[in-house]
């Protein structure tokens, strides 16, 4: 898989969504997206850790960040693997032992997606 909208398309199918970063990247330079094959093979995919655990990890990561934009695909993408909101919160507990309150902030949006 090395066309780039196959690369896209096979995110797409595993994430639920299509974020819109790829959207703007397949619009300015689809070679580019070739970059996100990595993304495609090994954190949307099960390996030793299920795809699930990992898109967890991700969130963690990029809230610790404070990347919100990020955080709301992580947290889709989570929602898409069947993530619980007993796991979400959990996962949030971490958030805020690890990297604070502003961590925590950075997820506000992202909460909201576990009530629709």
């Amino acid at each position: 898989m090395s066309d780039p909208k196959e690369i896209v398309d096979s995110m797409e199918r595993k994430m639920g969504f299509k974020p819109e970063i790829l959207h703007v990247i397949e619009q300015l330079d689809p070679t580019f997206l070739k970059s996100y094959k990595r993304c495609d093979k090994k954190l949307l995919s099960d390996g030793a850790l299920s795809a699930k655990t990992k898109i967890f990890i991700a969130l963690a990561v990029v809230a610790s960040k404070q990347c919100e934009s990020c955080v709301v695909s992580q947290m889709k993408s989570a929602l898409h693997h069947g993530a619980t909101k007993e796991e979400i919160m959990e996962v949030l507990d971490v958030i805020f032992l690890t990297s604070g309150a502003p961590a925590v902030s950075a997820c506000r949006n992202a909460l909201k997606l576990i009530k629709e």
